[in-house]
């Protein structure tokens, strides 16, 4: 099963240090996405990079539809990376909706976490009675719609407003290329396993420590989101980025090297 696993996800392994660093990119990324943030890890973590199915340089042969119809297809993934790798005590770092993949993972086996990073984290992102996720159903409907039809369009849209940094405009083009080469049907499914995912429930689960990090504008995760994930995560810490978007590792890497060195240097006082 190991190479096979790791065959599957691309797995990557590099680093000096022997905890294990995993980081999970966001939808529509791959494990490229993380290039500027995790060579300032390298000297005292062993460093995991991998592709979810669908994503990078994964095999696109292992996608099932039944398997990653929800977010435990993607966690079942992550443990048996970890699995795969002996792994234990890892800080799982998670873009986007990965933080829910990572605290998912983390519930079902604790031992292979000792922390939780969630960059731009969501627990639900359409709006409810009492809770404000960012969207309405039928703007998440009509985006999936728009997806299913104009999937080229769509990214370039979408992509430029996420990444929300009109100063650094290659970044957004990135994003809208990372967007294109994904294939379209899987990245549908993987939207609408995204949009239309409630987490809510599952916070109050999560027993290992975690760091929510979020950006000051951010379309996709916006503030009460963090602060909700802040109130419903036991032992949780939140940090309110000055970065702006929803890529921070991307435009803003100083900075999100910053929190999560200062962090874990607290975690391990």
């Amino acid at each position: 099963m190991t190479s096979n696993v790791l065959t599957r996800n691309n797995v990557k392994v590099s680093g000096k240090g022997t905890q294990p660093m995993i980081f999970a990119h966001g939808f529509g990324c791959d494990q490229n996405m993380w290039r500027y943030a995790t060579p300032a890890f390298e000297d005292k973590f062993k460093i995991v990079l991998f592709d979810y199915v669908g994503a990078g340089h994964s095999d696109i042969h292992s996608y099932n539809k039944e398997r990653y119809s929800n977010l435990a297809g993607y966690a079942e993934d992550v443990l048996e990376i970890c699995e795969a790798l002996n792994l234990k005590d890892a800080i799982f770092v998670g873009h986007s909706v990965s933080s829910m993949v990572g605290a998912l993972a983390a519930i079902k086996k604790p031992a292979y976490f000792s922390n939780i990073i969630m960059i731009g984290p969501s627990a639900r992102y359409i709006n409810d009675e009492g809770y404000l996720g960012g969207f309405d159903k039928k703007d998440i409907l009509e985006l999936l719609n728009t997806m299913e039809n104009n999937y080229i369009g769509w990214a370039n849209f979408l992509a430029p407003a996420i990444m929300k940094n009109p100063g650094k405009p290659e970044l957004g083009a990135e994003l809208t290329q990372s967007f294109c080469s994904t294939d379209p049907v899987i990245a549908r499914q993987f939207a609408e396993v995204t949009f239309l995912s409630d987490n809510r429930r599952d916070l109050e689960k999560v027993t290992t420590p975690s760091l929510i990090m979020q950006c000051s504008d951010d379309i996709i995760a916006p503030l009460e989101v963090g602060e909700y994930l802040h109130k419903n995560i036991p032992n949780s810490s939140l940090k309110v980025l000055e970065a702006t978007g929803h890529c921070p590792h991307m435009s803003a890497p100083e900075e999100t090297i910053r929190v999560i060195k200062e962090y874990l240097a607290m975690q391990s006082n």
